[in-house]
């Protein structure tokens, strides 16, 4: 068994001049670390022809924090083994997983350079024609198939219990649930917005219902999640689409991934009031979020109707009036942990750019009070919205 280390760019560079054939690279290699994220270190090694590769290993940390904040080096199978799993059902739209090593943590995966970074590119004003179809089939496809409809009740929990992520699940249950909505020293939001914290915090019908939805997350195994669906996991051109990152994967309810997503749509639309000058572009800009948001919830609504309808296994619930029912409850879901995304990405731990790199302080402080109230918003009026018609007719009458 290969003993554990944390690797720099000389020993990934060895490691996969080791196992070079196996991707078609040729001598000589070159190898650098260039990992931005919150918990991993990442390298890309190439060859002299402009093949590479990306290597990715886990650290027994948090790297946004350091060594005070351990982490288990199991996400890293994990992650490797949702790709794996996601990527038999939607091949298209997953990053292919190369090669697996357990005992070191790592994973080595195509590199998607060529591909842009879907949260650089909203920010830069770049839309994608085929984005929200792509994201909502595949979110529709991988959920139905590791769900109760087509998983047998043996099979189903097997794999529940092979992807236990409690370490991972605790980080998603305390920054979503637990710490924008509490005194955390995690926390992090100017202090002109004290006031409006303080006015989400002393909510008990918003506390009610994100208690409701922490709930839900904790008890409803339903499907393999990916866990972490924002704007910084999936690479994009006009052509194609990939999502990566799921190290968060475990089982838990459908609407989580969908809610996260579209999340990361709405703050960006919300950002833009203040990233484009021009109204024209910027109205352009927006329109083209909203309609990204309106496709992606009714392509979702209608691949897993279709799919239900077609392909359910199980005899009860393969019911068209249960999985009407059933589809319904999803979107609600997702409603819901759409406004805790929004809320959490405001106040919590981890930000995002789209909004923190908003230069003037005044125009970044308006954004982050128009994104706490439609969070809000969601998660008090999730119950009624069970369709992608009542979802959008919610939506347009806070954002206009």
């Amino acid at each position: 068994m290969t003993q554990y280390s944390v690797f720099d760019s000389e020993k990934a560079l060895d490691y996969v001049a080791s196992l070079a054939p196996l991707f078609n690279l040729q001598a000589p290699l070159n190898c650098y670390e260039f990992g931005d994220g919150n918990l991993n270190l990442v390298f890309r090694v190439s060859d002299s022809t402009g093949r590479s590769i990306i290597l990715k290993q886990a650290l027994p940390y948090a790297r946004c924090v350091g060594e005070s904040w351990p982490l288990t080096l199991d996400r890293a199978r994990i992650e490797a083994s949702v790709l794996k799993l996601h990527g038999v059902i939607c091949p298209e739209t997953t990053v292919k997983v190369l090669h697996q090593n357990n005992q070191l943590a790592l994973t080595i995966l195509e590199d998607l350079g060529q591909l842009a970074i879907l949260r650089t590119a909203l920010n830069n004003s770049e839309t994608f024609p085929k984005l929200s179809k792509d994201i909502a089939t595949h979110l529709a496809t991988t959920s139905f198939n590791y769900s109760d409809f087509v998983l047998t009740p043996a099979k189903k929990k097997s794999l529940v219990s092979e992807f236990l992520n409690p370490e991972l699940c605790a980080i998603t249950e305390e920054l979503f649930f637990d710490d924008p909505y509490h005194q955390h020293e995690r926390n992090n939001f100017p202090i002109t917005l004290t006031e409006r914290v303080n006015a989400l915090r002393s909510n008990t019908h918003l506390r009610l219902e994100v208690a409701k939805l922490k709930a839900k997350f904790l008890s409803s195994p339903q499907t393999l999640l990916h866990g972490d669906v924002h704007t910084g996991s999936i690479f994009v051109d006009a052509n194609t689409t990939k999502v990566i990152d799921p190290e968060f994967g475990f089982f838990g309810p459908i609407g989580f991934d969908l809610g996260s997503f579209v999340g990361n749509l709405l703050l960006n639309y919300c950002a833009q009031q203040a990233r484009i000058e021009s109204l024209p572009q910027r109205r352009q800009m927006q329109t083209y979020l909203i309609s990204c948001i309106a496709e992606c919830l009714l392509t979702f609504e209608q691949s897993w109707k279709d799919l239900a309808n077609a392909h359910s296994l199980d005899v009860t619930l393969r019911d068209p009036v249960y999985i009407e029912y059933f589809v319904g409850s999803i979107i609600q879901d997702a409603v819901g942990y759409c406004g805790t995304e929004l809320i959490r990405r405001t106040i919590g731990l981890a930000h995002v750019a789209d909004i923190d790199n908003i230069e003037d302080e005044q125009a970044r402080l308006a954004v982050a009070q128009h994104t706490l109230f439609i969070g809000e918003q969601l998660i008090l009026n999730s119950s009624s919205c069970t369709s992608q018609k009542q979802t959008m007719q919610l939506l347009l009458s806070l954002l206009n």
